[in-house]
């Protein structure tokens, strides 16, 4: 029976998610999935300035205009997605009408139908006849050149740095801030007699380069974090902190020896915030342990954990471990993300041969690892000289990756929940740090 010290069990709780998942399935973040624009929005827009093709993917001016209020506009059948990195749509000018009056942009649920986009608050728009950029007011300021037709031109959004960015036949004309939280729909204006546009959401390649776009915004944000200074060998102690932390003492000593002849002997494990004397406690048994649990030999991690460790083994007839299992397990079977996986370890019990079973996956390399995590965490629990529960829990390097998905959190609930949201396993799996 394990006793329940402190935070040990639910650390080991937690570890035990970690594991592969019994069926396989795909990482797929739920909070992702959403609605795309894929046409022009009939209902809500200028209808009597304009005429939108039957596909829903153009658009032709068919009015004589007399002022400033016989805009034909429309805008996408929903707003722009939000929870990635760059977004983006092209229109294709196939007449530029008697004026050239076609604008490109982005609006608001609120829009008046009948301005164009840049003309009112929380709209956005790039103009075809002056090449001016409006930004919520009537007066345009200098952005870029004109566009006539034959062109097309491209309006996107960099969640990444908050702007906004137009382009003009693959070229980037030009970016600024995005001052607006709120969900945007990408939006097209035409204001003379026979203005015909063409948009294209994705059904067809873009002109503009949009993944080059992708990559080179994200090499800007490594560049930036590259740049930032680290105290002195602060990786070294942090690859070591970790060895200590989870006992792998074989490996610690050849990392120890190979950096005896590439590291200067300076304890700059002290200077940078590195204490690694509680990590080192019990080293030879938590070595042991996890070697033992690694192999499969259960009985035997069990005996030499009783032996060094009773505090945290505690032997009892089973009729008492029993009513003890039943009482903890009751705590979990109420948390969904534990729903499965607390089934299939129960019903790892129903079989003869385990291997051969459904939930085979428990008794896995996986799986294995997981365990001597949550025997590793314990036994540090023991430590006299611990100062506090929660860091014989996890190592530096985990603190440290739990600070950079905290502050990546942070930093996206800023900019209003738009952007990439931060997935650190797949982070991790990718190869990209």
């Amino acid at each position: 029976m394990v006793n329940n010290q402190e935070n040990g069990v639910s650390y080991s709780v937690e570890l035990s998610t970690l594991g592969l998942d019994r069926r396989g399935s795909e990482d797929v973040d739920i909070d992702e999935q959403e609605e795309v624009p894929t046409h022009l929005n009939t209902i809500n827009s200028s209808a009597g300035f304009l005429v939108v093709s039957m596909d829903k993917l153009s658009v032709q001016y068919t009015n004589v205009n007399l002022h400033g209020h016989d805009v034909g506009v429309v805008q996408a059948n929903c707003a722009a997605p939000s929870r990635r990195l760059v977004y983006y749509f092209e229109i294709y000018v196939k007449n530029a009408g008697a004026k050239g009056q076609i604008a490109i942009g982005f609006t608001n649920e609120h829009f008046k139908m009948r301005r164009q986009p840049g003309w009112e608050a929380n709209s956005y728009g790039y103009h075809g006849d002056d090449g001016l950029l409006y930004r919520g007011q009537g007066k345009g300021e200098s952005f870029g050149p004109t566009f006539t037709a034959g062109d097309t031109i491209g309006g996107g959004i960099n969640y990444g740095s908050q702007e906004f960015f137009f382009t003009k036949n693959g070229k980037l004309v030009g970016a600024f801030y995005k001052d607006v939280k709120g969900a945007l729909f990408p939006t097209i204006a035409v204001h003379s007699q026979n203005e015909e546009v063409y948009v294209n959401f994705g059904q067809k390649s873009f002109i503009f380069d949009v993944e080059a776009f992708e990559s080179e915004e994200r090499l800007k944000q490594q560049l930036t974090i590259e740049k930032i200074p680290l105290p002195v060998n602060v990786s070294h102690w942090i690859v070591r902190s970790y060895l200590q932390h989870f006992g792998y003492q074989d490996t610690l000593n050849s990392f120890d020896m190979t950096s005896k002849s590439t590291l200067p002997p300076i304890p700059v494990a002290q200077e940078n915030g590195f204490d690694g004397h509680g990590e080192m406690y019990a080293l030879s048994q938590r070595k042991t342990l996890r070697q033992l649990i690694r192999s499969g030999d259960i009985d035997l991690a069990s005996a030499k954990l009783q032996e060094w460790y009773p505090q945290i083994l505690q032997s009892g007839r089973l009729e008492e471990s029993v009513k003890y299992a039943r009482a903890e397990l009751a705590k979990f079977f109420g948390v969904a993300s534990l729903m499965g996986l607390l089934q299939d370890c129960i019903a790892l019990l129903a079989y003869e041969e385990p291997l051969k079973s459904p939930v085979a996956y428990l008794l896995g390399m996986a799986q294995r690892e997981v365990i001597a995590d949550a025997v590793n965490a314990m036994v540090l629990l023991t430590n006299p000289d611990r100062n506090d529960s929660q860091s014989c829990g996890q190592s530096q390097l985990e603190t440290l990756l739990k600070q950079l998905t905290a502050c990546c959190l942070e930093m996206r609930s800023s900019n209003g929940d738009q952007g990439e949201a931060f997935h650190l396993q797949r982070f991790l799996q990718s190869g990209k740090w």
